[in-house]
């Protein structure tokens, strides 16, 4: 290409470019790279500094990798860098990289970045894991805020050992002890999660042993009750927990699950758990939500289904529950899901109106006092929004959004029990949140639905623009 027409290009070609350059950069593993000490000086105060006290042709960054290195040049030398070389691989010790070189304008580029990576969700734990090892645990690292807050909401139940490395953890559990932040995870699961992983850095015995008497939440009512013994290296596993359970908060475990799962095996102090049957009497037994902060509980896709014997008689049921169909002349009917919302937190689900009928309802219902033989939003227990854009409870009613009268329409419920709010997106349009002060504390998603109507509940799915 012939100089002059771009000045990017033009000085792209400068970039290691051995020709030009005065000074020899050594990055980790001896790798090296040219530069000129100009154009680093001019770019950056920390190259400036670096250069121009000594008269050495080659500085050394033996804690920076040849690929972060260049991808540090070409933002020196052009002001910009292509979209492509950033990856999961190399985003965490890049933006460390342009911290260490003062360039904050390449570190909001680098967050921007990540924000819309389709991988940030699935390898936020390796990235949170890689964050806390290479960058200082401030809080106003807006990266490691951003990953912090990633990982809250992901079930740790879902993420595999080893995914998440135990000084992760200690700052995730750390960022949430007692705030009002949203959180997934019951509080009995963070426990577990952190015995399983203490247990890991004793041994393969002291693992196999966690893993055998500290059941999954969805599995302990149906585990027998656990001896009343410790487990074996129970003073090595607790040594390697300590750090995690200055940051558990054990007044949110049910009372039976720590007498006769968690005390008999002797991995937590006594003191602790004497201070917490203290704090619990003191409280006279008040219900805890089982989550810390704001309880962001994602339920398995499983869970993801109506309720067969909570529904109006004339529905039919496919695709193992997860749609509901109304036949030909069924006037509205409604169903709703399996999975009670009955606690403090937010709750996120999507409804897919797979086909049209005039007037399907999408929203929650109460526990009881719920008609499933009429539609939702009619009656004093239910808060739904219709095709036509008017969200109704009773009497009350108020225009949303536009009418959405198509097949294919996807519906999300944004819950809010903290809150006692409720919004609604349509097609991933969210609107505006409505305040329900009246909102009972226990309720279930709910359809209503007429006349050929076919409606599917599945999982909400956040979408990145």
């Amino acid at each position: 290409m012939t100089k002059g027409y771009s000045l990017e290009q033009d000085l792209r070609l400068l970039m290691n470019n051995e020709k030009y350059s005065d000074i020899e950069i050594i990055c980790e593993n001896e790798k090296k790279l040219h530069g000129s000490r100009v154009i680093l000086a001019a770019r950056s105060e920390v190259f400036d500094r670096l250069l121009y006290r000594t008269k050495e042709n080659r500085i050394s960054f033996s804690n920076i990798n040849f690929s972060v290195m260049k991808i540090i040049l070409e933002y020196i030398y052009t002001g910009s860098i292509k979209k492509e070389s950033l990856d999961r691989n190399n985003i965490i010790e890049t933006f460390y990289a342009a911290g260490h070189f003062q360039l904050p304008s390449l570190q909001e580029f680098i967050l921007a970045s990540i924000k819309n990576a389709s991988y940030l969700e699935n390898y936020s734990p390796e990235l949170l894991s890689k964050i806390v090892d290479i960058m200082p645990l401030s809080e106003d690292n807006i990266l490691l805020n951003l990953l912090v807050e990633t990982v809250s909401i992901i079930s740790l139940d879902t993420i595999e050992h080893g995914r998440l490395s135990i000084k992760a953890l200690r700052h995730l559990l750390s960022c949430t002890y007692k705030k009002e932040k949203p959180f997934a995870t019951p509080e009995y699961e963070v426990f577990r999660y952190s015995a399983i992983l203490a247990a890991k850095q004793v041994s393969n015995d002291a693992y196999e042993n966690i893993m055998e008497r500290l059941p999954a939440l969805d599995q302990i009512k149906n585990s027998n009750q656990v001896q009343n013994n410790s487990i074996t290296d129970h003073q090595k596993i607790e040594k390697e927990l300590e750090p995690l359970t200055h940051f558990i908060d054990f007044s949110q475990i049910e009372r039976q699950i720590l007498t006769d799962f968690i005390e008999p095996l002797g991995i937590t102090s006594s003191n602790l758990i004497l201070n917490v049957y203290r704090q619990i009497v003191k409280s006279n037994n008040l219900y805890s939500s089982g989550i810390r902060g704001i309880s962001m509980y994602k339920f398995k896709e499983s869970n993801y289904v109506w309720d067969e014997s909570a529904c109006g008689p004339k529905l039919i049921f496919e695709d193992n529950g997860k749609v509901v169909y109304a036949p030909d002349g069924c006037g509205h009917q409604s169903v709703r899901a399996k999975m009670p919302l009955d606690y403090k937190g937010i709750f996120e689900w999507s409804v897919i109106i797979e086909k049209y009928c005039v007037n399907a309802w999408v929203g929650v219902c109460a526990s009881e006092n719920f008609s499933f033989e009429w539609w939702a939003g009619c009656q004093p227990t239910g808060w739904a929004l219709g095709t036509c854009g008017y969200f109704h409870n009773s009497n009350k009613v108020l225009k949303y959004c536009s009418q959405f009268q198509n097949n294919d329409i996807k519906v999300t419920v944004h819950l809010n029990m903290y809150k006692k709010t409720c919004a609604f997106s349509v097609n991933d349009m969210m609107y505006k949140e409505i305040s329900v002060k009246d909102l009972p504390s226990k309720l279930y998603p709910v359809v209503s639905l007429k006349n050929n109507g076919r409606l599917r509940i599945l999982p909400y799915q956040k979408v990145n623009f």
